[in-house]
């Protein structure tokens, strides 16, 4: 089972896996730690990560990239149009009010949705992470920004299922920064709260986290946010700078360039990193546009005066997370900064002075997020066993349920009809289960929004839940409990819907049937029903949910059906009990893909990947053939001369030079089968000279092996060894005579392959040479290492009469015949010794031993 971490940003991704040893980040292709996010689509193929990198500055307008700004969010946002301006590729409004991305792709223009291309750096990753563990990978966590909305969540989770993933959560990426910063600390108190505050600056956004610590648990205290507060901003201010002051002296407008703005983006990022370490930096950019190379130069102090309505953001989340969770400054005990956008140098001036402390940087602000996601996925896999470590998590927004009434006018459209329950508080736990109590006749259906859509720029309702068809048997209202759910991932969904009618039955009074009643009796007295107004729909937590309130769970995944405690006398139980029917439940999510959308688009991406293979294979064999070309050519003018007659090597080397210049016109963009067919053409002419070099270099060491073998059971046959006594004659014979007979095939062979020259084909092959030294081996070795006959034991002496029987015996009889083996000169070691197998194999530098 894979336990992988991903951290999905908005400029570059991170691969963390859990090793049996600790949490390891994984490196890509080139052996880097981060890989960018970005997708460039080409005429044939998609080239992703660092291949898609490399694209960029010759394919701008098909290079997306800054994915995560896009994905969820609607075409009107007004931060997706702000940033619709900075970005080089085309973005079109969808028939769904969402984005499109229109690429060029396989030679027409294609629209993708920013969840097919989030999908497509997912199975990228997925790919960097299969690499290293050797293994498929298939459950993970992703860490996803804590300001996600609902559909934005959906969307990474479709994102996923399109790119062959199963999240086992998405976690917030400041909570994984809690995470990994707390399951190592050993000196957590156990009764008082150790408080940290982490700062997350990352590309494009500021999160703020303040988790509370206790021995072996986190607890997050407040979640904060600007969206649109990160490093890129920054990059920004001096892009716009240098656009405005080269349009001024040079004269060039580079906002009309599409690869000029991303050359200046890229010095000004460069740039801005320098700053932080150095005082002044310079910027130098060869043929920018129009052939006109530019220079600037920027100071420090004037870098934050230009960057000051940026920087008088960043105390606004900080304020706002201290209030959320109750606490002042001299509360906060640590402050940990995070996020690639964290190192400029006035935000740490910023914080320092905000929490009265300096910031600390203890953990890597760039791999913290992957490791915690890593963590978690350890700590929900059952293959690692990980110190027990409780995160208790909080959910940034507030949830409602709203519904209509059940009163006569309940069809009417004015909203005076509309009644809500605030469900999930923000601050709510994750994961966290509700019951909601209603009476209705039939069909009804529930809306889910946020109750302050305000501050969000997304749509206030969320999803909507048709209930039923069910009907009342017994009643004009059936009385309806639904469970909604706040699952790992953040997301709300009414999960169940039961209908409950009580049947009046003939049994006797016991604990159970009061039980029963009890749990009836307390729905009914808690929320009688009516049929004269619109109170007859009666919300069992109408107010503030709260764990008393009769028919709530909160954050207990339990059923929901927890009656209030009261005492019940069994003699006045009535004979009542509660049948309980599932009733459907139909879901519409606004913004997010059905279904048939995903699976379409896991057979799109099936598709574009099976073409991204193709390529790349074609690719492989186009430069075998390039590789043979280069490589043959060098040989035949340098150890290949002498195996090649003149007018053979001219011809061969001018099919080559043929094939060079096919590669680079009309062979320049060819299939796979053509790539294979030139170069099997090629070979057919190279392979015969590439055999003859390869035979003369090994023929002399195979020789020599063949002679070692002949010699070797030649002198064993005529050795005098009483070793080889027990050897018949004959068979010493036989030996000798197969030695003869291969000595001479070797002597005429080797005088007809030396009378050759070196381009002609030899007559001498290596492979008969071996297959000859295998066949004396074969008929001499069984001969030569025949064993030898074992003598017969001496006969035991007759029993004395003091002897005690012939068990007594037998040891010493057998204690003589060893004392006489060993004796004897032709004992019993000679003949162990002549079982041993002969070494018939010469080594190669043995020829003159």
């Amino acid at each position: 089972m894979s336990v992988v971490g991903f951290d999905f940003g908005n400029e570059s991704c991170i691969v963390a896996v859990a090793r049996q040893r600790g949490i390891d980040v994984v490196l890509n292709d080139e052996s880097q730690r981060e890989t960018p996010a970005i997708v460039c689509f080409g005429e044939k193929q998609r080239f992703i990560g660092i291949a898609g990198a490399a694209s960029t500055m010759m394919n701008p307008k098909n290079s997306i990239s800054q994915i995560k700004r896009l994905i969820g969010k609607q075409f009107s946002d007004p931060d997706l149009q702000r940033d619709l301006k900075s970005l080089p590729y085309t973005v079109t409004e969808g028939p769904d009010g969402y984005p499109l991305i229109q690429a060029r792709y396989l030679g027409e223009v294609k629209a993708f949705t920013p969840t097919q291309v989030f999908a497509m750096m997912l199975s990228n990753m997925k790919e960097i992470a299969e690499k290293n563990l050797n293994a498929a990978v298939n459950d993970c966590c992703i860490g996803i920004p804590v300001y996600f909305t609902d559909v934005q969540r959906r969307a990474v989770l479709d994102a996923a299922t399109i790119a062959g993933l199963n999240p086992l959560r998405l976690l917030h990426e400041t909570t994984a920064t809690a995470l990994a910063y707390g399951i190592y600390k050993t000196d957590l108190p156990e009764n008082d709260q150790l408080n940290v505050a982490f700062v997350d600056i990352g590309h494009a956004s500021m999160q703020v986290c303040i988790a509370g610590y206790k021995k072996g648990q986190l607890k997050v205290l407040a979640h904060t946010f600007d969206r649109s507060l990160g490093g890129r901003d920054f990059d920004e201010v001096l892009f716009h700078h240098f656009a405005a002051k080269f349009k001024e002296e040079y004269k060039i407008d580079v906002l009309q360039n599409a690869r000029a703005c991303l050359r200046l983006r890229a010095s000004c990022e460069k740039m801005k990193k320098m700053l932080s370490a150095n005082p002044i930096v310079p910027l130098n950019i060869e043929c920018l546009m129009e052939e006109k190379d530019v220079k600037g130069i920027m100071k420090r102090e004037e870098f934050e005066e230009l960057s000051l309505p940026i920087l008088e953001r960043v105390k606004g989340p900080l304020e706002k997370a201290l209030s959320e969770a109750g606490l002042s400054v001299d509360d906060i005990h640590t402050v940990e900064i995070v996020g690639s956008g964290s190192r400029v140098p006035a935000i740490n001036k910023i914080l320092t002075e905000f929490f009265k402390k300096e910031p600390r940087r203890t953990m890597n602000a760039s791999e913290c997020v992957a490791k915690g996601a890593a963590l978690q996925c350890a700590i929900l896999s059952p293959t690692f066993k990980v110190r027990e470590f409780q995160v208790n998590e909080s959910f940034p927004f507030s949830i409602s349920l709203s519904w209509k009434g059940s009163g006569p006018d309940a069809h009417d459209s004015g909203t005076n009809n509309q009644q809500s329950s605030l469900v999930f508080p923000k601050g709510n736990p994750i994961p966290s289960i509700k019951a909601l109590t209603f009476y209705r006749s039939g069909t009804f259906s529930i809306d889910a929004q946020y109750s302050d859509a305000g501050g969000l720029q997304t749509p206030a309702r969320i999803s909507t839940y048709t209930i039923g068809p069910f009907e009342a048997k017994h009643s004009e209202k059936a009385k309806v409990k639904v469970k909604v759910r706040l699952n790992l991932h953040g997301i709300a969904s009414v999960d169940l819907a039961t209908l409950l009618e009580e049947e009046e039955v003939e049994v006797s009074d016991s604990k159970e049937s009061a039980k029963e009643t009890t749990k009836v009796d307390t729905d009914a007295a808690a929320a009688p029903p009516t049929s004269n107004d619109n109170d007859a729909d009666v919300n069992m937590q109408d107010a503030k949910p709260s764990a008393d309130t009769p028919g709530v769970e909160n954050g207990v995944p339990e059923t929901g059906n927890k009656p209030a405690q009261m005492d019940v006398d069994d003699t006045k139980a009535p004979k009542k009990k509660v049948k309980k029917t599932s009733v459907p439940v139909a879901e519409l999510v606004y913004g997010a893909m059905t279904h048939v959308e995903v699976q379409k688009a896991v057979e799109k991406e099936y598709e574009m990947a099976l073409q991204d293979r193709v390529m790349e294979e074609t690719k492989d064999r186009k430069n075998a053939v390039e590789a043979y070309v280069y490589d043959m050519r060098n040989k035949l003018n340098d150890k290949y001369q002498d195996f090649v007659i003149a007018s053979e090597r001219e011809g061969f080397t001018s099919k080559l030079q043929e094939v060079e210049d096919w590669l680079y016109e009309e062979g320049e963009d060819e299939t796979k089968g053509v790539y294979v067919a030139k170069l099997e053409e090629l070979k057919k002419q190279g392979d015969p000279i590439e055999e003859r070099y390869k035979e003369y270099t090994e023929r002399g060491t195979i020789v020599d092996q063949l002679n070692y073998c002949i010699t070797s059971y030649r002198e064993a046959a005529m050795s005098p060894d009483p070793k080889f006594d027990h050897i018949d004659i004959n068979e010493k014979q036989k030996v000798l005579n197969e030695c003869v007979e291969a000595e001479n095939w070797l002597r005429e062979k080797k005088q007809q392959q030396d009378s050759l020259p070196k381009h002609a084909n030899p007559v001498l092959l290596s492979a008969e040479i071996r297959k000859k030294a295998e066949a004396v081996d074969r008929f001499c070795k069984p001969i030569m290492t025949k064993p030898k006959p074992a003598k017969p034991a001496t006969p035991p002496a007759p029993p004395s009469p003091a002897s005690s029987g012939s068990e007594q015996q037998q040891p010493q009889a057998d204690a003589n015949a060893n004392s006489t083996s060993e004796n004897a000169g032709d004992g019993s070691q000679a003949s162990s010794a002549s079982t041993e197998p002969m070494e018939t194999d010469k080594p190669e530098n043995a020829s003159s031993a």
